[in-house]
């Protein structure tokens, strides 16, 4: 890359200074209870948005890019109707659309972001049909197709500021590139003027246009990307991130040396966004996820935290693949009673058998029965006491638990344990939630 990136961050120190809060484990009003397991948590969105007014969007927390400012053309505008959710290719997908005419006022750009700073570590992973040419006007535009994370640049040179690239897609070229280009890019910082960059890049000379897995996985001070799945850049050492960061997409013009005339329109679609924090997980293994919240009809979940000392859920076992979950104190599993998996079932524990009522499954983040119910919180209540029992699996945070590694089965939202109720040995005790304070009644195992 003989050019210096011209960098999208000026923007970010602005929209990304969301304060990060993360998901804290409720306390107990009575002397030293013990903490809760934090989970580390999951997000995907499909997009299914009516449109960028939709209120599902904000109360998601995205946020769409209306303020004036780089990167891309001095002049150009941020607009909120350059984003939008149509169907394409059966899928309802994120859409950001760039126009120019060659004038800085003729030229708009498209920014969608999750600005309040939550990721760090684990895998991040999107589904992007990025584009050759305009879908009208004439081609040549020095256009910037993006998925990447970013935290605020406090000032020049500074040495915690941590960006990553997963996908510049430029197809017509720019930064020293004279043909379609695709850029990974993990930052230590820069300087804005005069320019200085302290960057570690990799890219590929050749047209990625159509749908593309766009993947990377950062843990262990080391940050690999994917395209479709294949290895194409391993960065790390000084550059390795060092502080939580928004996610982003954009679609902007580095500039208009391209142009050649009339208005040239360029789109972006994203089918999907998934992250899983603190879990470093294969290409096969992210697609896997993606296409089990699909088959469960989970269009948005997200519970991550920004709290970087959370306990990363357990990565699923193979599909198919069961467990039964037995106390530590009594040896007796956690069971679903006669076998009668309605909706709003409360589960008990029983003597441990072979029985499918008693077989469960660890997948993204929720623990389900065989025939697909989830472990449940009733009412979605957080309060001690509040009944744990069977439902559709539906994505909420009431269908949330991690088994830490201390033994804990802990509902995220409420930050509370499952526990056996009343201290009750016998078969037939039945579960609820409560404030986690290490008794031998909350101490779970697979088994």
């Amino acid at each position: 890359m003989a050019h210096a990136l011209i960098r999208r961050t000026l923007h970010a120190a602005a929209a990304a200074v969301v304060a990060a809060t993360g998901l804290v484990a409720a306390g107990a009003t009575t002397a030293t209870p013990a903490r809760a397991a934090v989970t580390c948590g999951v997000l995907f969105d499909d997009f299914s948005y009516a449109s960028a007014s939709d209120p599902a969007l904000a109360q998601r927390g995205w946020h769409i890019r209306t303020s004036a400012g780089g990167p891309g053309v001095p002049g150009a505008t941020w607009s909120a109707g350059n984003v939008s959710f149509p169907t394409v290719d059966g899928q309802t997908v994120a859409r950001l659309q760039a126009t120019t005419n060659g004038t800085g006022a003729g030229t708009t750009h498209a920014e969608m972001s999750l600005p309040d700073r939550r990721f760090f570590e684990g895998t991040y992973f999107a589904r992007i049909k990025f584009a050759d040419t305009p879908v009208s006007g004439n081609d040549g535009d020095l256009v910037n197709q993006t998925f990447y994370t970013i935290s605020p640049l406090r000032y020049a040179m500074d040495p915690i500021y941590s960006e990553l690239d997963f996908s510049e897609y430029l197809p017509n070229g720019g930064w020293g590139a004279t043909g379609p280009t695709n850029f990974q890019t993990t930052w230590y910082t820069y300087q804005p003027d005069p320019w200085v960059q302290d960057r570690q890049y990799s890219s590929q000379s050749r047209s990625i246009a159509g749908w593309r897995d766009v993947m990377a996985t950062v843990s262990g001070g080391e940050v690999r990307y994917y395209i479709d799945g294949q290895l194409v850049g391993t960065h790390g050492g000084k550059f390795y991130p060092r502080q939580n960061m928004s996610i982003d997409f954009n679609q902007w013009f580095i500039d208009l040396t391209g142009h050649s005339g009339g208005t040239s329109v360029w789109h972006e679609n994203v089918d999907y966004v998934f992250h899983a924090k603190k879990q470093v997980l294969t290409p096969a293994q992210a697609t896997a996820r993606v296409n089990a919240f699909r088959a469960a009809g989970t269009r948005h979940t997200d519970n991550v935290t920004a709290d970087n000392s959370c306990t990363p859920a357990e990565t699923p076992p193979p599909a198919g693949g069961t467990t039964r979950i037995a106390s530590n104190w009594n040896n007796k599993c956690i069971d679903v009673p006669n076998w009668n998996f309605a909706d709003r079932q409360r589960v008990h524990v029983w003597d441990c058998t072979d029985g499918t009522n008693q077989k469960w499954q660890f997948v993204d983040g929720t623990v389900r029965t065989e025939n697909n119910k989830c472990l449940d919180v009733a009412d979605a209540a957080t309060h001690d006491g509040a009944a744990v029992q069977i439902y559709t699996c539906n994505g909420t945070a009431a269908q949330q638990f991690v088994l830490s590694a201390a033994g804990d089965l802990v509902n995220p939202q409420a930050g509370k344990c499952v526990d056996i109720a009343e201290w009750n040995p016998d078969n037939g005790a039945v579960l609820h939630l409560w404030t986690c304070v290490g008794g031998a009644n909350q101490k779970w195992r697979r088994a």
